[in-house]
């Protein structure tokens, strides 16, 4: 959407000389606030990025201007097109993990030197590796592209190695870095404010990518992939009126921890956190903590959540969760027809339910009294549904 934004705007005619007027202002606010955000959050990925990205910006920007020699402005723009699309592709299959190895270094110390490479191909001794950089694809005596040959080539395997790292870590920032790759390919293949508009909105999808990721580490549970906690309490305080709350229990959860180990109790939250986004009637699900979750009714009373609080319950209980042994091999044996080593382990919950019983009730006071009703429900016998009177 920010592309299209930014494309949008470009081939507007009655706005062009107002943006070739604030493209460089553009551009120095977003990968500034974006260079400041990511030192912030520790995102160093992202740091590099912006920063390749913002030199490549003010390179193309400052050795095109007007009193710049022609030749020396081609060759430049060349190395760039050549180089930008790789730098990319190298970040993203980094991460903040591999950035301080001696990985990450080395992709580093590259980037650095960048400039010295450029510089050297200015020399004249240099000049048909440079002119082989600036040749350009040509169908029936017209230039089908601004963006050389080799530099075209380059683009598609950077954006094959971007969309292959998408695929083995789907995450936000690697698909952000994909959409800053197609940013600077649009940047490459125009003059101006176009391509310092067009590289600046690629930096702008790399804050927003970091602004959701951190949005996601905050509100979400990483383990089961639903909202957590910190979402539920924020969920609280934009309810109707009438509302009500489940909070649900794994029976039995911290004997299946001490028998078959945590690895096994991740696998069964997953499992549950699975089960519970398959919730009719409206409900919205949590990850509370531990082995507790929250569904949320908004707008509905208990008598009517009920019913569906019991599919849920049923359905857990009717699945069938199968746990290996402990002793099993770390290499993959060879087919055996045999059950031996695997265990079927049957999951049940047990849930409390309740609702405000006034108006202006604190929610607070209702999720205790969920729990008290969770409770009651783990007093009486697990696997079952007790509602809070």
């Amino acid at each position: 959407m920010l592309l299209l934004g930014a494309t949008v705007i470009l081939k507007s005619a009655s706005i062009r000389e107002a943006v070739a007027t604030s493209a460089p202002v553009y551009s120095w606010v977003i990968f500034i606030a974006g260079i400041l955000l990511g030192w912030r959050f520790k995102r160093s990925q992202l740091v590099v990025a912006l920063a390749v990205l913002f030199a490549a910006e003010q390179a193309i920007a400052y050795f095109t201007a007007a009193g710049s020699s022609v030749p020396v402005g081609r060759i430049v723009y060349s190395a760039i097109a050549l180089l930008l699309p790789l730098d990319v592709a190298a970040i993203a299959w980094l991460s903040e993990r591999t950035m301080s190895t001696w990985v990450g270094r080395l992709v580093q110390g590259a980037l650095l030197i960048q400039p010295l490479a450029i510089a050297l191909l200015l020399r004249p001794e240099l000049s048909l590796v440079a002119g082989g950089l600036q040749q350009e694809i040509v169908l029936g005596g017209l230039h089908v592209t601004k963006i050389p040959a080799i530099a075209l080539v380059a683009f598609v395997v950077a954006l094959a190695l971007t969309v292959l790292r998408f695929v083995v870590r789907r995450t936000v920032i690697q698909a952000s870095l994909g959409w800053a790759l197609l940013a600077a390919l649009l940047a490459l293949n125009g003059d101006g404010a176009v391509s310092t508009v067009y590289l600046a909105t690629g930096g702008l999808v790399l804050i927003v990518s970091l602004i959701e990721t951190s949005h996601r580490m905050a509100f979400s549970d990483e383990l089961t992939g639903l909202p957590s906690r910190r979402a539920l309490t924020d969920a609280l305080m934009r309810l109707p009126e009438l509302y009500t709350i489940a909070m649900i229990d794994i029976d039995h959860f911290k004997k299946l921890n001490d028998e078959f180990g945590h690895a096994a109790g991740d696998q069964v939250l997953r499992l549950i956190g699975s089960t519970l986004t398959r919730t009719e009637g409206g409900g919205r699900p949590f990850r509370y903590g531990g082995e507790e979750f929250a569904v949320l009714f908004p707008g509905k009373p208990a008598e009517e959540a009920l019913p569906y609080l019991e599919d849920l319950r049923e359905t857990i209980e009717a699945s069938v969760f199968i746990i290996r042994g402990r002793d099993r091999p770390k290499l993959k044996p060879k087919p055996v027809r045999s059950t031996g080593g695997r265990r079927r382990l049957a999951i049940t919950v047990s849930i409390g339910v309740a609702e405000p019983g006034e108006a202006g009730a604190d929610p607070d006071d209702v999720i205790r009294a969920a729990d008290q009703a969770l409770y009651q429900a783990k007093r009486s016998g697990r696997n079952r549904v007790c509602v809070s009177e």
